[in-house]
Order: structure tokens, then sequence, then C-alpha cells
């Protein structure tokens, strides 16, 4: 068995789990930002919908 052929699995084994390994953290950071644009998103709409109707449920008629 020829000790290079060893050496490059090896190698090849140990790149393709620090691939992998930087693949995984890209994802979850990737995630991580589609949250944040979510929720980023949703406070811009409960904004926008506080602006149409700005007093609506500050007041209360009551009759008697």
């Amino acid at each position: 068995m020829d000790l290079s052929l060893g050496m490059d699995i090896a190698g090849y084994a140990n790149a393709n789990a620090i691939q992998n390994t930087q693949s995984q953290v890209s994802i979850a950071m990737m995630k991580k930002t589609l949250d944040l644009q979510e929720a980023a998103g949703s406070q811009i709409v409960q904004m926008m919908e506080q602006s149409v109707n700005p007093s609506l449920g500050g007041n209360i008629d009551i009759r008697v």
C-alpha cells in the first residue's frame, strides 16, 4: 500500500469534514437572518397598520 495514497484519503476526509461544518454554519446563519427579516417585516406591517388608524382603540364611547 502506498503511504501517500493514505495521506491523500485522510486529507480529503479532513477537508470534506471542514467543508461540511462550514456549510452547516452558513445554513444556520442564513436561517437566523431570515428569522430576523421576518420579524422586522412583521414590525413594519404593524407600524403601517397603526399609521392608517392611529387613534383606533384610543377612545371609548359609552352611552347609558
